[in-house]
């Protein structure tokens, strides 16, 4: 009884017009005298950011907040790959030859998340993870590891909750919602950032300049709360033996390592 309601529940409140309000009331000034209850519910950490409580001008504003440059410091070992977010790990595990990939019980296609089948090849018997991203955690996006993109597009129009209920109750919304896929080449195989819209506000923004990126450097940011799925090639990643999830993770902060 409950999967119908929730999918009904969320087909209703997930229109154009409920978005858009949505959308426009957290870029608008009213949303400001928001900011201090929301700092106050999520437990935001002052002393990370760059600018207090009371300068943000709007409530989207504080959730796309930048922190400190010494907030997160990265790993920069040479074959450590680190946590792109700051999140938690909700799941990992190994890319089926079939494509599918198994999160909260459910079954999910790689092929149709990437919607691409010449890029999908390569990830075929490899690895993921799932970033979960709540309202209160930092909502800019950084970059795994070394590498050189070679493909970044947008798919999926509207966005369905990606929390726990929404993994277990939605229907392929890790496949199917709007989603910015950026692929990443290093010296030792690909990696894919799969960065995925949550629920009514589908923004994702991206910031980083031309085709080289840097481990820890910026890429884009969410508008709200979403999730990033981490795809690596066959036989060249190997997640940390400490990590067994759920497990909160910040930027910068090892979570495995590549090399072959």
């Amino acid at each position: 009884m409950l999967q119908p309601f929730y999918r009904l529940l969320i087909e209703l409140t997930n229109g154009r017009w409920t978005s858009f309000l949505l959308k426009r009331f957290a870029r608008s000034r009213i949303s400001r005298i928001a900011v201090p209850s929301f700092a106050r519910v999520y437990r935001l950490n002052q002393e990370d950011i760059e600018n207090s409580f009371q300068d943000f001008p709007t409530l989207h504003d504080l959730f796309i907040r930048k922190l400190r440059k010494d907030a997160r410091p990265v790993d920069l070992s040479s074959n450590a790959v680190v946590s792109p977010v700051d999140a938690v790990i909700e799941d990992i595990g190994p890319i089926k030859e079939t494509s599918e990939i198994v999160v909260k019980g459910k079954i999910y296609s790689i092929e149709e998340m990437l919607g691409d089948h010449s890029v999908l090849e390569k990830y075929l018997n490899g690895k993921y993870i799932i970033l979960y991203l709540s309202p209160s955690h930092y909502h800019r996006i950084h970059s795994p590891v070394d590498g050189t993109i070679t493909k970044q597009w947008t798919l999926g129009r509207k966005s369905y909750p990606v929390n726990k209920w929404g993994l277990k109750y939605g229907v392929r919304t890790l496949a199917k919602n709007f989603r910015v896929i950026t692929e990443l080449e290093t010296q030792f195989g690909h990696a894919a950032v799969v960065k995925v819209g949550a629920m009514f506000v589908n923004s994702i923004e991206t910031t980083h300049n031309g085709s080289q990126l840097k481990k820890g450097e910026e890429m884009a940011y969410f508008s709200f709360g979403s999730t990033v799925v981490l795809l690596f090639e066959k036989g060249m990643f190997e997640m940390d033996s400490s990590i067994h999830p759920p497990k909160e993770i910040k930027v910068g902060e090892k979570i495995g390592k590549i090399g072959k």
